[in-house]
């Protein structure tokens, strides 16, 4: 099970080297060690998409329905990233999933990278009850393209 687990975050021979010690004894080292580093880099990577984003902590958790105090503890380390936040992040802001768990490749996965950003960060110019209306009016929009609302 560690074996496919940790497969996941590196090479083929590390995780085969990895095998190899917990074989011989060293498994909750290991384990613990390796999940340590990287908890420790994914949390680093969220604050650093945030800051990607220019939004602030507030706005980041409140568009992945998220109290800020608990982003406060992802950014500081005191909390863990868990795989639902990892995908909510991913599907909110267009960002790699690899580059998230790992740090391998481009932060963000289309090209509208620099469209996400600007919107980003005009978003967050905005003071909350503007913030509130584009929400509602993005709403509006997408139930309008389905088809759900006529005009």
């Amino acid at each position: 099970m560690f074996y496919r687990r940790i497969s996941h975050f590196c090479s083929r021979r590390d995780a085969l080297i990895f095998k190899k010690n917990l074989q011989s004894g060293f498994h909750s080292i290991i384990v613990n060690s390796v999940e340590q580093i990287i908890d420790d880099k994914i949390n680093q990577r969220v604050k650093e998409l945030r800051k990607a984003l220019k939004l602030t902590q507030a706005s980041f958790s409140r568009m992945i329905a998220l109290s800020s105090g608990y982003l406060a503890g992802i950014e500081t380390e005191k909390r863990k990233v868990n795989n639902r936040l990892i995908k909510l992040m991913c599907f909110s802001f267009n960002v790699s999933e690899q580059w998230l768990r790992c740090g391998k490749g481009n932060m963000f996965t289309a090209n509208d990278n620099e469209k996400l950003i600007k919107l980003a960060g005009l978003f967050n110019e905005l003071e909350r009850h503007y913030q509130d209306y584009v929400f509602k009016e993005i709403e509006l929009l997408l139930k309008i393209q389905a088809g759900s609302v006529i005009l």
